[in-house]
């Protein structure tokens, strides 16, 4: 059985799920700019694209249902490790967007921030138990 989520926890599972939803629609509404940052080294760049997407969306929803919320965590967790290094690349060749450029030094400053996103979204799903949780009764 499931342990009640606290209010906090709710609000990041609320929050991550905004962030995959908007982040998975875009990925479909500007599959050229999202195509340019994939690494070379993956084919097919727009099927990784759709991928990444579908799987953001089908994570986002996933996290508010409590039967599927762990598997849909761990999903996005393991989703937020494998574009990490797309992240990286981005970086490392000022890869940008849009024709309004990114700063280089935002787009390196991002980076220490997806280890933090990825422990506030295993926390946030009750991944592990701990202080975030309600206590037990």
């Amino acid at each position: 059985m499931m342990r009640p989520l606290s209010k906090l926890q709710r609000t990041g599972l609320m929050l991550f799920s905004l962030l995959f939803l908007t982040s998975g629609t875009l990925h479909f509404l500007l599959t050229a700019s999202f195509s340019k940052i994939v690494p070379p080294y993956i084919p097919y760049p727009q099927a990784a694209v759709y991928i990444s997407g579908a799987a953001e969306l089908a994570g986002a929803i996933g996290l508010q249902i409590p039967r599927l919320r762990r598997i849909a965590a761990w999903g996005l967790v393991a989703l937020l490790v494998a574009v990490f290094p797309a992240n990286i690349d981005m970086a490392a060749n000022s890869i940008q967007l849009s024709a309004r450029p990114i700063p280089s030094w935002i787009l390196w400053a991002r980076l220490p921030l997806q280890p933090v996103l990825i422990y506030w979204l295993i926390r946030s799903a009750d991944l592990l138990p701990g202080r975030l949780s309600e206590p037990r009764r």
